[in-house]
C-alpha cells in the first residue's frame, strides 16, 4: 500500500479482490484522493478505449460532447482496472504506453496529457497462461505485475472464517440489527460455516 508500484490482484471469482484493491488505495497516501474503478468486462468492446483515456466532441459517431476517461478522473489517486484480462488486444498496448510513459490522449486528441495514477489491476484469468496463448501482451502483463498477489478462494483459508464470521457480526450490531438483542453465531454453526466449501 504505502508504494506508487502497480499491483496485480489475481483469483477466482468472489474472492473479494474488489475489497482488496479499495483496502490497498485505503492504506496509501493516495487515499485521499479518487479511486475509480473500470470493468474492462463489462464496457463494450467499441467504447473501452473511451471509457479509459476519455475522448474529444465528434471522436466517433454519437460524441456529442468531450468525455473525461478513468485516468484523467482518478487524477493522482487510484485506478482499478478490474478484469484487466477481458481487455481488448488492439487496446493492451494503448494502456502499455501509459504504463511506460506515463502519457496518453483522448480519443480524437493530439494533446497528450500526463496519467499521475496508481494502477491496480484484478483478474480471474492465470495471465500467465493467457501470454502463453497469446491472449495477453507479455510486456503488459509485467508493467502490471510488479506487485502481484494471488487471493485464495475462502476454501482454502477456512481459518479467517471466524474473523469474518466475527466481523459481520459486529456490523450487523452497529446497524442495529437483531432487535436489541445480541447477535451471535454459536459453535456449532460456525463449525459448518467453516466445512462448507
Amino acid at each position: 500500500a504505502p508504494t506508487d508500484a502497480s499491483v496485480l490482484l489475481e483469483g477466482e471469482t468472489g474472492t473479494g479482490k474488489d475489497v482488496l484493491a479499495r483496502s490497498v488505495h485505503d492504506r496509501s497516501s493516495r487515499r485521499e484522493e479518487p479511486f475509480v474503478v473500470v470493468d474492462c468486462g463489462a464496457v463494450s468492446y467499441n467504447l473501452i478505449e473511451s471509457e479509459l483515456f476519455g475522448h474529444e466532441r465528434g471522436a466517433f459517431t454519437g460524441a456529442f460532447a468531450a468525455r473525461q476517461g478513468a485516468f484523467e478522473l482518478a487524477g493522482r489517486g487510484t485506478l482499478f482496472l478490474d478484469e484487466i484480462g477481458e481487455l481488448p488486444l488492439d487496446v493492451q498496448p494503448k494502456l502499455l504506453r501509459v504504463l511506460e510513459s506515463g502519457d496518453y490522449r483522448r480519443v480524437g486528441s493530439n494533446r497528450p496529457q500526463q496519467n499521475a495514477a496508481r494502477i491496480i489491476a484484478a483478474t480471474k484469468r492465470n495471465l500467465r497462461e493467457e501470454v502463453a496463448r497469446g491472449k495477453f501482451r507479455e510486456d503488459l502483463y509485467f508493467r502490471l505485475s510488479v506487485v502481484p498477489i494471488t487471493v485464495p478462494p475462502l476454501r482454502q483459508r477456512r481459518e479467517d472464517i471466524p474473523a469474518l464470521v466475527e466481523h459481520f457480526l459486529e456490523v450487523a450490531r452497529q446497524k442495529g440489527g437483531g432487535g436489541g438483542r445480541p447477535v451471535t453465531v454459536s459453535r456449532e454453526t460456525l463449525a459448518a460455516l467453516s466445512a462448507h466449501d
